[in-house]
């Protein structure tokens, strides 16, 4: 029997997630978390079952959830949510898509997502809270710290760090053995 999991935030993102989940299937969506206003609407056919104030009480009832609020400008709520998460007790897996590649010598942390078609090679290290996007690439070697996000297509090349709280946007590519620590924009080569 599958187990049931909440996803907090029903945007974009989410909807993405929901695919990943679904081809996964290692888990069923209890439900979306989301704005109190948007309670009883469905996202994907997933209703939206509680906001952030229901998220103690419904963990009586579940005990696995997942960040599922996107990262472009700032990180910040999905850290809040992460971490009020794991204060409130839930388990946050991680979520991999069976289109994508980890290398068994890799490692990924709670509650990361790798989604579509995503190449982890080995050596490599994800920390936690992470979206690690359709077609990313994470050479052998690399090590992104937690709340990071790496965008789609984007292409972290061996033994980069990219540093807590991280965004690398679509497309990016980023020479070998070099530390990240910003805000990355789309297209860019970071030398």
């Amino acid at each position: 029997m599958q187990e049931k999991i909440l996803l907090v935030g029903g945007g974009g993102h989410c909807k993405a997630v929901i695919d990943v989940i679904e081809q996964e299937g290692r888990f069923n969506i209890a439900g979306i978390i989301d704005k109190k206003e948007l309670i009883g609407t469905k996202v994907l056919g997933y209703k939206v079952i509680g906001c952030d104030d229901d998220l103690e009480k419904l963990s009586h009832t579940y005990k696995y959830a997942l960040v599922t609020v996107g990262q472009i400008r700032s990180n910040t709520l999905r850290v809040k949510l992460f971490s009020l998460l794991k204060e409130i007790g839930y388990i946050l897996p991680v979520i991999i898509s069976p289109l994508a590649y980890l290398s068994k010598h890799s490692k990924v942390d709670d509650g990361s997502i790798v989604m579509h078609q995503t190449l982890i090679n080995a050596g490599a290290i994800i920390g936690q809270n992470c979206i690690i996007n359709t077609k990313a690439l994470i050479e052998h070697d690399s090590i992104v710290e937690e709340h990071c996000h790496i965008s789609t297509g984007a292409i972290i090349n061996g033994g980069v760090i990219v540093k807590k709280n991280s965004f690398v946007g679509s497309n990016a590519t980023t020479k070998e053995y070099i530390m990240i620590e910003q805000f990355i924009k789309a297209g860019s080569v970071v030398k």
